[in-house]
């Protein structure tokens, strides 16, 4: 298992910016925002956290906040 030190700092990046977008969207809590988008709690809670993110799992998340990829990644250096 991973230690948390040793995640890429782009994966902790996109994990932040996931977060970020629940948080603006209104959903404190993000097993509320993973139940109400039919999403795998688990996983999603997860994907906050650092852990790798499918491509397809990330497409889908953009899709649940209406966010191209290109937007997505504006403000991610």
């Amino acid at each position: 298992m991973t230690s948390d030190s040793a995640l890429d700092p782009r994966l902790l990046q996109v994990a932040a910016k996931l977060r970020r977008l629940r948080l603006a969207a209104g959903y404190k809590s993000y097993e509320t925002f993973a139940f109400e988008h039919e999403l795998s709690r688990v996983s999603y809670g997860k994907h906050e956290k650092g852990s790798n993110i499918t491509m397809k799992s990330l497409l889908r998340l953009l899709d649940i906040h209406q966010l191209t990829l290109t937007e997505f990644f504006a403000d991610i250096a």
